[in-house]
């Protein structure tokens, strides 16, 4: 009898450990919500003040119309939230609120723009761009929802890598490319697009799945000299595609940026997929020698070293298609000073293409110094956020796809933050989240909901159900 007693309460005791076990396995995801619900609060309330501090800046009176029309991005972030708790409860809970408040900056700071201009209605940018912006939330709701399990992608390799060549060379379609100075725009008449904005995400697909197909003659073969492995030339010749693929962007569609972006994510990949630093240095000498060889041949990136390198030179700011642009971004840059003029106050119209190319310099003359460094700060952490996402990857498909979306962003803010700067040449590129342009907001959230989906199946754990 006695030992009955005891074997009840021995029962009785691993049953209580199990649902204490349990118990713990839901919290975990609960926490990771409640922290992200929190800092999407901070982030809305920041948008929200950034939108009114304009407002009462530029014109000392709040237009409850366009707060009305600003809420909409808010609510949708909102409802992203839910949906993570319903649908991928595991998920990394800072990305979310940085996305937030980075479009949101960037819609208040070009509806800071339109004030200046006087722009109204659907014809300013920033009413544009909130729509833009509720079209991309809604995309990666999509992408959330129906995308259950990102491994299916892995099936669509090379269906990817064509989609994303074809996107490229959507431009050069009669009738559908556009008279802008690079043919990388599309117009179907009622709206213009970047394809390839879209061409990036399939082609980091695209990579990931053959870098995952190809890893192991990547690595296991190679000679060894100064203390690293380098490739044999059969293992080199997808590199020198990709390169000669770049270089064709740059040729053709007069697009410096997105051939640049597009060979650094796939060198970015290689490096992650082989461990191997040669990749990196073999990949530094070929956009290095292609830089020289375009700069040579081609005369508009020739133009863009020459507006680098003699920036503040009479001759070359006054020229057409000159260093006007950089110079007044830069004497942005320093009116701002260390604490920024104040959302409103500043003039940073006065640049050209201050809502979009220049909305770095535009943001860092009126929140100084100190905000861009906090933006900054934010770029960093949402990268951090994606390559700890891919290195805490079980398979090989999500964390190259997690480190590639995370580099492409990066990426694209050092090419943009350093050429008005002029840290590096400026080319045609757009600031992630920030900037005025509905394909790339469209194209970043649709990454950050791949990050989102990535990490809830990294971190997601077998669920024990108590009845």
């Amino acid at each position: 009898m006695t030992d009955q007693k005891l074997t009840r309460s021995t029962d009785a005791v691993s049953t209580d450990t199990a649902v204490m076990r349990a118990l713990k396995k839901i919290r975990v995801p609960a926490t990771q919500r409640n922290r992200e619900l929190g800092l999407l609060a901070f982030a809305i309330a920041v948008y929200g003040a950034a939108v009114t501090l304009v407002q009462l800046g530029a014109t000392g009176a709040i237009e409850t119309g366009f707060l009305i029309l600003a809420a909409v991005p808010a609510v949708l972030a909102l409802i992203t939230h839910v949906v993570l708790r319903l649908r991928a409860r595991d998920a990394d809970p800072f990305v979310l609120p940085i996305a937030t408040v980075l479009t949101g900056l960037g819609i208040a700071m070009i509806y800071r723009i339109d004030l200046a201009d006087q722009a109204t209605g659907w014809d300013a940018t920033g009413h544009r761009q909130i729509a833009w912006a509720v079209i991309a939330m809604l995309a990666a709701l999509a992408v959330l929802i129906f995308v259950r399990n990102y491994r299916v992608l892995f099936r669509y390799t090379y269906l990817s890598g064509l989609i994303g060549i074809l996107l490229l060379l959507l431009p050069f379609v009669p009738g559908l490319g556009t008279d802008q100075n690079a043919d990388v725009w599309v117009s179907l008449g009622f709206v213009s697009f970047q394809p390839g904005e879209l061409a990036k995400i399939c082609l980091a697909i695209f990579f990931a799945g053959y870098l995952v197909r190809t890893r192991e003659s990547l690595t296991s073969t190679g000679t060894r000299f100064l203390f690293m492995t380098w490739p044999r030339a059969r293992e080199l010749g997808p590199v020198l595609i990709i390169w000669l693929v770049s270089l064709g962007i740059i040729v053709l569609q007069r697009d410096l940026g997105t051939g640049l972006l597009i060979f650094g994510m796939f060198v970015a990949m290689l490096y992650v997929a082989t461990g191997k630093t040669s990749w990196v240095l073999i990949g530094l000498v070929l956009v290095a020698s292609g830089a020289f060889l375009a700069s040579r041949v081609l005369p508009y990136v020739n133009g863009r070293f020459a507006n680098w390198l003699h920036a503040f030179d009479p001759e070359v700011i006054d020229r057409d298609g000159g260093s006007y642009q950089l110079v007044q971004g830069i004497f942005g840059l320093s009116h701002g000073g260390l604490f920024g003029t104040g959302f409103g106050q500043g003039r940073p119209y006065i640049t050209p293409l201050s809502q979009s190319d220049y909305i770095v310099p535009s943001l860092g003359e009126e929140l100084g110094l100190v905000g861009l460094f906090a933006i900054l700060a934010l770029y960093m952490v949402f990268t951090s956020r994606g390559i700890r996402i891919g290195l805490a990857g079980q398979d090989d498909f999500g964390k190259l796809l997690a480190t590639g979306f995370s580099f492409t962003i990066a990426l694209q803010v050092f090419i943009m933050v350093g050429g008005v700067t002029r840290v590096i040449p400026l080319t045609g590129l757009t600031t992630p989240f920030l900037a005025a342009g509905g394909s790339s907001l469209i194209a970043n959230w649709i990454i950050v909901a791949f990050l989102l989906r990535i990490s809830d199946a990294v971190r997601s754990r077998p669920r024990v159900v108590i009845g």
